[in-house]
């Protein structure tokens, strides 16, 4: 194998991942489509919420009720998994909020799997 060491292109064209049609695949250019996405929401209290994130714009709070509707639009859309993160009313050193049966995640996960099945809800504690 000879190289031009002046900088120019090699002599010779290493095509040691065109080989098989399985490094072909490997080593093919990504393709990002709405199913690989996660919408991160977040959630608190409330009904008729979609309050602004200063430090994050175009960024909102929202009630379950109005998370329903932004999860359902971008469903619609092709993001087929969120990642819902609480605001409690109150935090406490237990952190009782990410674990009790009514809090504001769990219920907004309830009212997300009973509206839209398929959708893949995670969950941040």
């Amino acid at each position: 194998m000879s190289f031009n060491l002046a900088g120019q292109f090699p002599n010779v064209r290493l095509r040691r991942l065109r080989h098989s049609e399985a490094l072909r695949r490997l080593v093919r250019e990504t393709h990002l489509n709405p199913q690989q996405l996660v919408l991160p929401l977040f959630v608190r209290s409330g009904r008729r919420v979609r309050r602004s994130i200063s430090a994050m714009p175009e960024i909102f709070q929202f009630s379950p009720d109005e998370l329903l509707k932004e999860a359902s639009s971008a469903f619609a859309s092709g993001i087929t998994t969120v990642l819902l993160f609480g605001i409690p009313d109150a935090k406490d050193e237990r952190a009782s909020g990410a674990y009790a049966r009514n809090g504001v995640v769990q219920q907004t996960v309830r009212l997300l799997k009973k509206q839209l099945p398929e959708l893949l809800v995670i969950t941040d504690v």
